[in-house]
């Protein structure tokens, strides 16, 4: 399952969370795939399980390295603009609508670094999972 093509945007915090959603489908539905693809000790022949769990580990590994770099990415760019805004908030005290895009901004970076939070659960889960059903079919590379 391939990550969407569509690129992420930072600007609407209900679209970013739509496209993470879309892109945690694997991790969703990893139960289900481990039971459908991984055989029972009666079907051991007739499935290549090693292959089936490397293909899966390589699946988990870039949807997790591209969410993660979405969520890296979004945060960098809300907190330039965020960085931006303070310092023309020191510049006009007074501007009321420049302190509620500040707050906005602020809110929405905080949102996106409790995505990162969301993601080391979602992953986390993910291995245990995968580890629990395919650690005697496919031993991963130490990097994990």
């Amino acid at each position: 399952m391939a990550a969407p093509s569509r690129a992420a945007s930072c600007e609407d915090f209900a679209e970013f969370q739509e496209l993470l959603r879309v892109m945690r489908t694997i991790d969703d539905r990893i139960v289900h795939e481990l039971n459908t693809t991984i055989p029972t000790a009666s079907f051991v022949g007739k499935i290549d399980a090693s292959q089936t769990c490397k293909e899966l580990y390589q699946s988990l590994m870039e949807a997790h390295t591209s969410r993660e770099k979405i969520i890296k990415n979004c945060i960098a760019q809300t907190s330039s603009v965020v960085k931006t805004l303070r310092e023309e908030r020191e510049k006009a005290q007074d501007d009321v609508a420049l302190l509620k895009q500040l707050r906005k901004e602020q809110t929405k970076l905080k949102l996106m670094q409790s995505e990162l939070n969301v993601e080391e659960v979602v992953n986390d889960r993910s291995w245990k999972v995968f580890n629990e059903r395919c650690r005697i079919h496919y031993k991963p590379p130490k990097s994990q």
